[in-house]
């Protein structure tokens, strides 16, 4: 559906429309991750100094800006806070992608822009525009083995076809970090929430494995977390939210597998299609190279036969030289 135009006071010209302007009005489901961090201030600010190994105490300095109920292009983050001139941007993966550089520049360029309209900032002025700082961060939980920590790199999308990287002016880095059970344990130390959901997340891989439904193994894992008081005080009160989400989660992680495949099973067949029709034509064009062979066997001159058929008589002569 077309958006209609709309008048633009001119005090509000020298910036871009305001964010609602680019943004769906669709809710986006919260994610565990989300919920446990971003509802728990202290956890986060926990989690921001095991990052960065600082010592911050003040939870009330965080000042969380992460864009509530909106998707933009089709992408949301979990959380994102502001915390002494750094632009924090967390995001929990199950699923590797390559492509979580060029996401987070999508996302930075929104709050940016979020940022630069609540300042009520000049862009074209003569001052400087002051910025916190980025810092992006992943925590992968999937099922791929993964490397404690790696970086992904936004001019890795630059590489041209032949393999060559040309000069950029532009790059973002994007931290992930595996937080399956038993993985970066000096992080999990000095995070105890972080290795907490790790933990809970584990148990719930633990029962699948052992063939148990999602539903089950969710219900299973909160019980065995209650009783080793692990994230009981969120399990507790908030038992039904907390499946909720879950399952939401794996539903959604079910019908991505399920498009990839159809995805793949598509471009198998659009293959096979293409290579039936390839075949087909190469066919055609052996079986009139041989009746060209033949009729020229038989005495029929290259000029005859370009009468006959309408193909050149360079053609048929190279026809009959590659015989």
């Amino acid at each position: 559906m077309k958006r209609k135009m709309r008048f633009i006071p001119w005090r509000n010209q020298l910036h871009r429309l305001q964010l609602p302007y680019y943004f769906s009005s669709r809710k986006v489901k919260d994610r565990l991750f989300c919920y446990v961090f971003e509802h728990d201030r202290k956890a986060l600010l926990q989690l921001y100094n095991a990052l960065n190994h600082t010592d911050y105490q003040d939870e009330q300095a965080l000042q969380i800006v992460t864009l509530d109920g909106v998707v933009y292009m089709a992408m949301n983050n979990d959380v994102a806070f502001l915390l002494v001139s750094t632009l924090n941007l967390y995001e929990h993966q199950c699923t590797l992608c390559p492509n979580l550089p060029l996401r987070f520049l999508l996302y930075i360029a929104a709050e940016y822009e979020g940022l630069v309209v609540k300042m009520k900032a000049n862009i074209y002025g003569r001052s400087l525009i002051r910025l916190p700082a980025p810092q992006c961060v992943v925590f992968y939980n999937g099922d791929e083995e993964v490397a404690d920590e790696q970086y992904l790199c936004l001019t890795d999308a630059f590489t041209a076809e032949d393999g060559t990287k040309p000069e950029s002016c532009l790059e973002l880095t994007v931290r992930m970090l595996n937080i399956n059970q038993g993985r970066n344990s000096d992080l999990m130390a000095a995070c105890k929430r972080l290795d907490e959901y790790s933990r809970f997340v584990g148990q719930i891989k633990h029962y699948r494995q052992n063939g148990f439904s999602t539903d089950q193994s969710i219900d299973a894992a909160v019980l065995y977390c209650i009783d080793h008081g692990i994230m009981d005080d969120i399990l507790l009160p908030f038992r039904a939210e907390v499946k909720k989400m879950l399952l939401t989660e794996y539903n959604e992680r079910k019908y991505m597998r399920m498009f990839r495949k159809e995805a793949r099973e598509e471009g198998l067949a659009e293959g096979r299609a293409e290579g039936r029709a390839e075949g087909r034509a190469k066919g055609q064009t052996e079986e009139r190279k041989r009746l060209l062979n033949t009729m020229l066997q038989n005495g029929a001159s290259a000029e005859q036969l370009s009468e006959l058929t309408g193909i050149s008589v360079s053609e048929i002569e190279n026809i009959c030289q590659t015989k």
